[in-house]
């Protein structure tokens, strides 16, 4: 079944409504905040109010919500829900203290800026466009984690020319010659930088929010959701056959995680996406402490 973007929008509010999760919290941003599509709020609206009457929820409890009187619940499992799912958990009030202006957008009281691109310079190549997820580069820079940096609006601490500077991440491009940009604005003295990827020395996802001046270009795979943490187990007719098999395969799996940071993989004989202190490949300190399953192998 294929959903529209306005439909799965009212899905994810609704759920914020009834269940007070922090993931559906998160989503709604995520959805509210990705600027390559613009649904229409009043669809979107009359969907929502259509899914809360169908679950025998009043427009009351809806406008609960929208005043904030539910902060207190969200604020408290933030952390425990989320920080496990993620690569880097945001701070929560930066997805609070956005929720208002969706609600604003809902009932047309506000619209949300439409912000230009980032300047495109004389050398760049504008005919090209990334790919949707850049493992695919197998690059020493972990462009998945600026990307997450930036589909959340976190700063960077970028390691570049044996210094680190805080940055705000918005564009990749490439230019004319073949090497790729990272654009950005580096918050101290606001300047705009197009730095080579293959300089960069090192990733860090800072706490640090930012209120984009361009639009975020780093998103073209569309939001980033936080993923289910329940598994799905499918029966089968041999079911015994298979949990033995199973059974069998478990005592000799191995699991790769890799550092959501520098991108350097770790086997674990445990599903543990913990990390120690550990250096990229680079060999400059990584700050990463959380890694991501990148691969389950069994000997």
């Amino acid at each position: 079944m294929c959903y529209s973007f306005e439909e799965l929008f009212a899905e994810k509010l609704r759920a914020l409504l009834e269940r007070e999760r922090p993931r559906d919290l998160y989503d709604v941003i995520h959805l509210f905040q990705y600027d390559q599509i613009r649904p229409d709020a009043k669809v979107v609206l009359s969907t929502l109010l259509k899914k809360c009457k169908f679950k025998g929820m009043t427009a009351t409890e809806l406008e609960k919500l929208r005043t904030g009187l539910r902060q207190t619940e969200l604020e408290a499992e933030w952390s425990h829900m989320l920080a496990h799912q993620l690569p880097f958990l945001p701070p929560f009030e930066q997805f609070w203290n956005v929720l208002p202006k969706v609600f604003d957008w809902l009932y047309n009281i506000a619209l949300p800026p439409q912000l230009l691109p980032f300047p495109i310079t004389a050398d760049e190549d504008t005919t090209w466009k990334p790919p949707s997820i850049a493992h695919v580069w197998h690059m020493g820079v972990p462009l998945e984690a600026i990307r997450f940096a930036a589909a959340n609006r976190l700063c960077v601490a970028l390691g570049y020319q044996n210094t680190i500077r805080i940055i705000e991440p918005y564009s990749l491009r490439r230019t004319k010659a073949g090497h790729l940009l990272l654009h950005t604005i580096r918050v101290d003295s606001r300047e705009l930088r197009a730095d080579r990827m293959d300089k960069i020395q090192s990733v860090r996802i800072t706490d640090r929010p930012f209120v984009p001046v361009y639009a975020i270009e780093l998103t073209a795979a569309g939001p980033v959701y936080a993923p289910r943490t329940k598994s799905v187990i499918r029966k089968h007719a041999s079911s015994g056959n298979s949990l033995r098999r199973r059974k069998a395969m478990s005592s000799s799996v191995s699991y790769i995680i890799e550092c959501t940071i520098c991108g350097k993989h770790f086997s674990r004989k445990k599903r543990d996406t913990t990390l120690r202190s550990h250096k990229n490949k680079e060999g400059w300190p990584c700050h990463s402490r959380r890694g991501i399953l990148k691969d389950t192998r069994y000997n």
